[in-house]
């Protein structure tokens, strides 16, 4: 009998390949009716499958002599899945793996592929995979190996920060990373230690908390809106959008910077803009704070006036910042689709200065780690205006952390010619970028 587990599973992994994303499968109600330990494993094989995917397709390949574009989609999922457990999961008895295995694809309609699939699994048992260790590969083609990496996205990043940093982002990407809180009240940290939740000190925000140990989204503050998820280079990018009387969020789904905002500006108004409906209306319920108005709108056509004196622009990226938690995002990226996503970033930034007030300021940020969504968006956007100032974000992250905001110590790790950039596995959390720019009395744009 196929387990309940592995049912689950191998669905979310199919509708991944289609184009879904694991992260929200895996929150969503499709696995309401799993047990705990089912629930458990069911994430533990969907994350380890998208996260090994490359390694997982190089022993299928060696044991079945065909590689995974010659098979059909629904015999490959399952292998990888199959092999996974063998090769990573010691609890899972390898034989439960083999027959699992054969089980998936027959009740996906492919029984003539049973015989196949049985006889690899039976013979990747019997080799006992070892799980890939993260030493210390020498080359980038060691580490594409190793780490199961696309070969293009660590090249970019060992020009971009050298072999070292792309190795450590590299291994980060391949572990499971800490849940991080941002709580509304100092009340919320003791109600969640009275709940089993396990707590340590952030290691950048001040106000942030790891989870060590428990489920903090079955708490009461949580459910409450006091304890959100939020990692950590996240709430530092909201911190270094600062106080304001008017305050605009441009992309501003699921809510937690603007909720960070609205709460560090509780006299304040914040406007928080989403294209999609649907999203404008999942942020509406997940923003507590009372001084936020939520508007379902194109960031490049907002109907607002320019009267902001402060404004975030945290814009649709590729998200390869976020590999850790969104593993799929490296299988699906291609070198062209960073064009594209530069022309709509450059739209998004250019349309959000528009509402500043002169002297206000706005805060331009991705989870990308490539320069064309980042540095190269900004030069463009400023270039030719002399109504724009880029300001140096170490002097903001000194402030920050003189007013007790920021407890992380080496803040000149954090700056790179005056813009944020945190790396995955080199500083704690994601990686983000972001950029301070002003708009000053001088217009000469148009």
């Amino acid at each position: 009998m196929l387990s309940p587990s592995r049912n689950v599973a191998f669905d979310i992994l199919t509708r991944v390949e289609q184009g879904a994303f694991a992260d929200e499968l895996l929150h969503s109600e499709r696995l309401d009716k799993l047990s705990p330990p089912d629930r458990a494993l069911c994430t533990e094989i969907v994350m380890g499958v998208l996260r090994w995917r490359s390694r997982l397709d190089d022993t299928i390949t060696f044991w079945s002599k065909l590689p995974p574009q010659r098979l059909d989609r629904e015999v490959v999922t399952a292998l990888r899945m199959g092999v996974y457990q063998l090769s990573h999961l010691e609890r899972v008895p390898p034989h439960a793996a083999v027959d699992q295995t054969v089980e998936l694809v027959k009740r996906a309609g492919r029984r003539f592929a049973a015989p196949m699939v049985n006889a690899v699994m039976r013979k990747i048992a019997a080799a006992r995979p070892a799980p890939p260790t993260l030493e210390k590969p020498v080359s980038l083609d060691q580490i594409a190996s190793a780490m199961a990496h696309p070969l293009w996205l660590l090249e970019r990043w060992s020009a971009e920060y050298g072999l070292d940093a792309a190795r450590q982002i590299a291994r980060y990407d391949q572990e499971i990373p800490a849940s991080t809180l941002r709580l509304r009240d100092t009340a919320a940290e003791d109600d969640l230690r009275r709940e089993g939740i396990e707590l340590a000190p952030g290691a950048l925000v001040a106000r942030a908390r790891r989870v060590l140990s428990g489920d903090v989204t079955k708490t009461r503050s949580f459910a409450d809106g006091r304890a959100n998820l939020q990692d950590e280079a996240s709430q530092m990018v909201a911190l270094l959008v600062g106080q304001g009387a008017r305050i605009l969020d441009c992309c501003a789904a699921p809510g937690g910077k603007a909720s960070m905002i609205a709460e560090r500006n509780p006299s304040s108004l914040v406007v928080a803009a989403e294209l999609y409906p649907a999203r404008a209306r999942l942020t509406r319920r997940l923003i507590r704070a009372p001084n936020v108005f939520v508007m379902a709108a194109n960031a490049e056509t907002l109907p607002l006036m320019p009267n902001f004196d402060r404004a975030l622009a945290d814009v649709p990226c590729s998200g390869t910042g976020t590999l850790a938690r969104n593993p799929e995002i490296k299988w699906r990226l291609r070198p062209e689709d960073l064009q594209n996503l530069h022309r709509r970033q450059v739209a998004i930034l250019r349309a959000a200065l528009d509402y500043l007030l002169v002297g206000g300021r706005l805060v331009y940020s991705t989870c990308s780690l490539e320069r064309e969504e980042n540095e190269d968006v900004v030069a463009e956007v400023m270039a030719g205006r002399d109504d724009l100032r880029l300001l140096d974000c170490h002097d903001e992250l000194r402030q920050l952390k003189a007013e007790g905001k920021l407890v992380w110590g080496n803040l000149d790790s954090l700056v790179r010619s005056k813009f944020l950039r945190t790396l995955p596995g080199v500083h704690p959390g994601d990686g983000f970028f972001a950029a301070i720019v002003e708009k000053s009395a001088t217009d000469l744009h148009g």
